[in-house]
């Protein structure tokens, strides 16, 4: 574990693999959903980091270990965190995965910094903008966690997480996935949930993504279905679309050897990298020579 302070808050943040090949490296950052921290990636990080893959995890703001911001929190002001920390970690171009709210952050980072996506991992999440009736109920959860705490809601929602079966098949999953909930700082979770309700619709920009994605959705799930992952396989050109079986909303850990399985193929699909690595003077310096300008403050 790590922490940094790239602008006005302190990030928590896991950063495995490269072995000192940092430049040459594939560059793996995993986004966590609501209200969950960056612990619901550590299978994967001990699956994919080594030699020639590093894998970044963080704590988003207001979750885990990263500062506490309450009020709004939009998907922009995510982004924005992920850029501040990859810049800071020396990370140009990165493959971007994230899965529910986590999945909608990796949009929003798409739609703001498309030159610094390799690749597209979208698990259990949707592009469509919010209803009216999904903005109130959204803005009403928000208050009912500021007033009762994550205890009432992780228990709730349990069964609807990880798929029931889960439950008693994978004891140890199920208390995962509910410490997690539980842990979450209320303030934060709030806000994350404002700030979903005023998110963009990123289903035209769909048609727009010019990189290799993957979607990967738990057959099971009931917060996202099969039917909003195949909105963005249909949308994204020569997009791949994974079913979990058996697996509800966290297939990576419900069902992790195969959902690793998906995303091992998927990765070792991807072409060759060009690596760059960001200067001191705050461009990117291509290893064969050049550099490019990219955004470095969120005004």
């Amino acid at each position: 574990m790590s922490t940094t302070t790239p602008h006005d808050i302190t990030i928590t943040y896991d950063d495995a693999g490269g072995d000192g090949n940092e430049g040459g490296a594939e560059v793996l950052v995993l986004v966590h959903g609501h209200p969950f921290d960056r612990s619901m990636w550590r299978p994967q990080i001990e699956t994919f980091a080594g030699p020639g893959r590093r894998v970044i995890a963080a704590d988003l703001r207001g979750y885990g270990g990263s500062t506490v911001v309450p009020g709004t929190t939009t998907l922009t002001t995510f982004a924005w965190d992920i850029a501040a920390l990859l810049d800071r970690l020396g990370v140009d171009r990165a493959v971007l995965g994230g899965l529910s709210m986590g999945g909608q952050i990796v949009l929003e980072f798409y739609r703001l910094f498309p030159e610094r996506v390799r690749a597209l991992v979208l698990a259990d999440t949707y592009a469509a903008a919010e209803t009216e009736a999904g903005k109130v109920a959204r803005n009403a959860m928000a208050d009912r966690l500021l007033r009762e705490g994550m205890g009432p809601y992780a228990d709730e929602v349990l069964t609807k997480m990880v798929a029931p079966r889960t439950v008693g098949a994978l004891p140890a999953v199920a208390a995962h996935v509910r410490d997690m909930m539980r842990g979450a700082p209320p303030e934060g979770a709030a806000a994350a949930l404002r700030g979903r309700a005023e998110r963009p619709d990123y289903v035209a920009m769909l048609g727009r993504v010019t990189v290799p994605a993957l979607i990967v959705v738990g057959s099971e799930d009931e917060y996202t279905p099969v039917a909003d992952a195949r909105v963005m396989s249909d949308g994204i050109p020569d997009a791949t679309l994974a079913v979990i079986e058996g697996a509800g909303h966290m297939p990576n850990l419900e069902r992790r050897a195969e959902f690793d399985a998906v995303l091992g193929a998927f990765l070792g699909s991807l072409p060759p990298i060009t690596s760059r690595v960001i200067d001191q003077d705050g461009g990117f310096e291509n290893h064969q020579g050049g550099q490019a300008a990219s955004p470095r403050r969120n005004p």
